[in-house]
C-alpha cells in the first residue's frame, strides 16, 4: 500500500514540560487505508494530530503528506485534508448554509457568491446530500446560535467533506451524534474510501468504531506501545476463553486432564484459553454432560485495557 502519511520519530514538547507530548513516534498510512489513533486522555493524540494538519508545529522529526513536506508545503497539505476536529470551531453568527458556503469559497472550490441562491447547482446538491445523510437539511439555513452541540457536530462534518478531501482527519467525530447520525456518517465514509480510495485517520474513545480500521496505532505518554490490525493486536496479547460447567465436575476436570488440556477451575466452573482453531474440536471430543458452554473472543476493549493497564503498571502509577 503506497503511504499517503509518513512520519517519522516525530516530537513536540512544551516549554515548563518535564516530558514530551508526543515522544519520537514513527508510522505510515497507506492511501485509502482506515487508520485508527488510541489512547487514554492526555496520551498524545490530538497534539498528533493537531500537527498532522498543520494546525500544531513540532519540535522535530520528519512529516510527509501525499509526498509533500509538512514544514515547507502546510498550504497545499490543507487542500488535501478534511478536517473534524474534537472542538466546535463553527461561527455562531452565521446560519449554517453561510458556514459551509465560506469553508468552500476558502478552499477555492467556487468563486465568491454573497449568497445560497447565486452558487452553482453542483454545489447545492451537494451540501444538501450530506445535510440529509445527517439528518440537518430542514436546518441548513437556521441560524448556528439555535442550533445543539450535537447539530453543530454535524454541521463540522458536512464542512469538512464538501472538497472531497483525499485525506479525512476525525478527532472524536461522532461524540455527541445520535446512533442513526452516527451509522449514516460511518456508512458514508465507507463508500468514500472505497469509491474514491479516501484515507481515514481516526482518533475516537469509541473502539467499536476502530474495530472496521485496517490499522491501530496505540499510543501512552506521548510513545507508541502497540501497532497492527486489531486481529493482531488482539491476537499477540490475549486468547480465546471458554467456561464449562457440568453436574460432574471432578469427571470433566479429569477428562481434561487425560487430554492434556490445561484449565483453572473458577467457582464450580472449568475455564479453558485454547487456541481459537482448536475450541471447536475441543468441545465436540468431550463425554461428560455439559451444563453451561460460554465462549469469549477477545474484543478490542479487552486488547486495549490490557496494554494501557499493563503499562500504567509497569510504570508504577
Amino acid at each position: 500500500m503506497v503511504p499517503i502519511i509518513e512520519v517519522k520519530n516525530l516530537i513536540k514538547s512544551y516549554n515548563k514540560s518535564q516530558a514530551n507530548a508526543v515522544d519520537g513516534i514513527s508510522f505510515t498510512v497507506g492511501q485509502g487505508e482506515f487508520f485508527a489513533l488510541l489512547g487514554p486522555n492526555g496520551a498524545g493524540k490530538t497534539t498528533a494530530i493537531s500537527i498532522l494538519t498543520t494546525t500544531l508545529s513540532k519540535t522535530s522529526g520528519e512529516v510527509l503528506i501525499s509526498g509533500l513536506d509538512l514544514d515547507r508545503d502546510a498550504t497545499k497539505i490543507r487542500r488535501n485534508l478534511g478536517i473534524i476536529f474534537q472542538n466546535p470551531s463553527v461561527d455562531d453568527n452565521l446560519t449554517a448554509e453561510e458556514n459551509v458556503r465560506f469553508h468552500a469559497i476558502l478552499y477555492g472550490l467556487y468563486p465568491f457568491r454573497p449568497t445560497y441562491g447565486l452558487m452553482p447547482q453542483e454545489y447545492k446538491n451537494k451540501i444538501h446530500d450530506l445535510a440529509q445523510l445527517l439528518s440537518i437539511d430542514k436546518e441548513l439555513f437556521n441560524p448556528i446560535k439555535s442550533f445543539s452541540g450535537g447539530m453543530k457536530r454535524k454541521l463540522e462534518i458536512i464542512r469538512s467533506l464538501m472538497h472531497d478531501p483525499t485525506i479525512i482527519f476525525l478527532d472524536e467525530p461522532t461524540s455527541g451524534l445520535d446512533p442513526i447520525s452516527r451509522a449514516n456518517l460511518w456508512s458514508y465514509l465507507r463508500d468514500v474510501r472505497e469509491n474514491q480510495h479516501t484515507t481515514v485517520f481516526l482518533t475516537t474513545h469509541y473502539l467499536e468504531e476502530a474495530e472496521e480500521a485496517d490499522r491501530l496505532c496505540i499510543i501512552n505518554a506521548g510513545k507508541i506501545v502497540a501497532l497492527g490490525t486489531p486481529l493482531e493486536i488482539k491476537g499477540k496479547l490475549l486468547n480465546t476463553q471458554v467456561v464449562l460447567s457440568s453436574p460432574n465436575i471432578s469427571d470433566l476436570t479429569h477428562e481434561l486432564t487425560q487430554k492434556k488440556v490445561e484449565f483453572t477451575l473458577e467457582h464450580d466452573e472449568v475455564v479453558l484459553h485454547p487456541d481459537k482453531d482448536n475450541v471447536a474440536p475441543l468441545i465436540q471430543s468431550l463425554t461428560t454432560k455439559l451444563t453451561k458452554l460460554d465462549i469469549h473472543n477477545p474484543s478490542l476493549d479487552d486488547a486495549y485495557l490490557q496494554i494501557i493497564g499493563s503499562q500504567v503498571k509497569n510504570e508504577g502509577v
